[in-house]
Parts: structure tokens; C-alpha cells; sequence
């Protein structure tokens, strides 16, 4: 199998486990405060992959490669999880999700930035289309929580994406050279002893009361969204290229959107719902200019 081939299809397979990543947020955000839920998945993430790189023996990473390893860790270890989980608190997993059709627009510019590619200018159209379309979505339903508080969820959750998409095209350079897992792993060692002590000072004061989906919800960010969804993103950007591969972020919504309305039994609007199917029509214009 060719080996674009292969990144693409690594990549869908950590999109499918990543869509989840917000609908389980919103659940366990139910039993946890932000600020612990982000140090706990951390925390328990990153015992997990210092496991995997003990017991297969990985060599520690070179001088060179901690400062990119500290932007991994700010952007997908504690960025990301804070800033989607406090904007969680304003609107539902169902608008927030829709945000995450920013991401490719993000990854790509980092992946100018900091990884060298340079796509094709059409490749940007259909990305900025992509984007536009979020924007406009956004926009749209912005007064249409109760309360008023949908602008500060939607600056929250453009801060998320901003950090994600950074953390997401320096992870990816690093792969070509560290492998996606132990990329994902040494970043989250590199943040172990910061969101081992937040985790202590923002211990929940009882635990009663905690339901068990706020206990499914934190399981599966910390080893799922944390960790083994980045084993296959960061392979599938390596194999596939960082712009190109991005754009599969433009079917999360839509994965995500189902989930939020399946388990989360939120209502999911006819505008959603185009919004949804826009992006997924930009993903192969994306795909063709990458």
C-alpha cells in the first residue's frame, strides 16, 4: 500500500476515536471541574505511555527535540483538554464540535510554519471554504444558549484549536523522526510532574455523588483521546503529509455531531447538519491540491 495511502487511513482511524473527544468531555465535566479532569486524563495518560516506552525500551529523546516536545505537550496535552473542557461549561458538545472544522485550517498553517510543506494554492480554497463554513455556523447560532454564554464558549473553544493545531504539526514533524506514539508519550512525561500536582490541588472535596458516565467520560479522554488516537493521527500525518492529511479533521464534526446526538441525546439542528456536510465536501478538494 503506498504510503500516502497509509497515512490517510492511520489518520481517519485516530479522526473515528478523536469525534468522541468532546461528547466525553461534556459528559465528565458533569462529575469534574475542568482544571481537574484536564490533569487527571493527563496524569493517567502519561503513566500509560511511560509503560510503553519502558517496556519496549525506547531511547530518551535528544536536547534538540524537548523545546518541540514542550509545544506538543502545551498544545494537545494541556491546551486543548483545558480550553475545551472550560468551554463546555457555556454550550454543547453538539456547537463545540462544529468548532473542530477549524483544525485543518490550523494544522495546515503551523505545518507552513513549522513543518516546511507547501500545498497548492488551491489546496488553501478549499481549506478556508471549510473554515468559512464553521465561521459562518458559529456566527449563526451564537446567541442560542440560554444565559448568553455561546460567545465565551466559542473564544474558548477557537483558543482550543489554535493550540491543538499547533501541537498537532510540531507532533507530526517529530514523528518523521521519534515515531508517532513516542511522541505523543515523551510529551506527555513532559508534562507529568505540572498536571500531577494540579491534579492534587484540584482533587474534587468528595467523591459521591460522581456518577459513573462522568468515570466513562474521563477513561476514555485520558487513553483514548489522549493517547491511542495520537498513535494513529501522528502516524497518518508523517505517512501522509501534515496540510493533506489535516483536512480529515473536516469529518469530525460530523462524527461528532452523531455521537452528540446518539449518546448525549442533544438536539443536533438542520443547520448542524449542512454545516457538517460542506466540510466533508471541501475534505476532496482538500485532499486532490494537498
Amino acid at each position: 500500500m503506498p504510503r500516502t495511502t497509509r497515512g490517510w487511513g492511520s489518520g481517519l482511524l485516530g479522526i473515528l476515536i478523536f469525534s468522541a473527544s468532546l461528547p466525553a468531555t461534556r459528559v465528565a465535566v458533569g462529575g469534574f471541574s475542568p482544571l481537574f479532569l484536564t490533569a487527571a486524563r493527563a496524569v493517567i495518560a502519561a503513566l500509560l505511555g511511560a509503560g510503553l516506552l519502558l517496556a519496549l525500551r525506547q531511547k530518551p529523546p535528544g536536547r534538540g527535540d524537548c523545546a518541540a516536545l514542550a509545544l506538543v505537550a502545551v498544545g494537545v496535552v494541556i491546551g486543548f483538554p483545558l480550553f475545551t473542557a472550560l468551554a463546555l461549561r457555556h454550550v454543547t458538545a453538539a456547537h463545540a464540535v462544529v468548532f473542530v472544522g477549524l483544525l485543518p485550517l490550523a494544522t495546515a498553517g503551523f505545518g507552513v510554519l513549522r513543518g516546511g510543506e507547501r500545498p497548492r494554492p488551491a489546496f488553501w480554497l478549499f481549506s478556508v471554504a471549510g473554515a468559512a463554513t464553521v465561521a459562518g455556523f458559529a456566527f449563526a447560532q451564537g446567541g442560542a444558549f440560554e444565559g448568553g454564554d455561546a460567545p465565551v464558549g466559542d473564544l474558548l473553544m477557537l483558543a482550543a484549536i489554535l493550540l491543538c493545531g499547533l501541537g498537532y504539526a510540531e507532533g507530526a514533524t517529530l514523528s518523521r523522526r521519534l515515531g508517532g506514539w513516542q511522541v505523543i508519550s515523551w510529551a506527555l512525561v513532559l508534562a507529568l510532574p505540572a498536571m500531577a500536582v494540579l491534579a492534587l490541588a484540584t482533587l474534587p472535596e468528595t467523591w459521591r455523588g460522581i456518577g459513573w458516565p462522568a468515570w466513562a467520560g474521563l477513561a476514555y479522554v485520558s487513553v483514548f483521546s489522549m493517547l491511542v488516537g495520537f498513535v494513529f493521527w501522528y502516524r497518518g500525518l508523517a505517512l501522509g503529509g501534515i496540510a493533506g492529511v489535516g483536512q480529515l479533521q473536516l469529518l469530525q464534526p460530523f462524527f461528532g455531531l452523531a455521537l452528540a446526538g446518539l449518546v448525549l441525546h442533544e438536539p443536533v439542528a438542520w443547520t448542524m447538519l449542512v454545516a457538517a456536510g460542506l466540510v466533508v465536501l471541501c475534505v476532496a478538494g482538500a485532499k486532490r491540491f494537498a
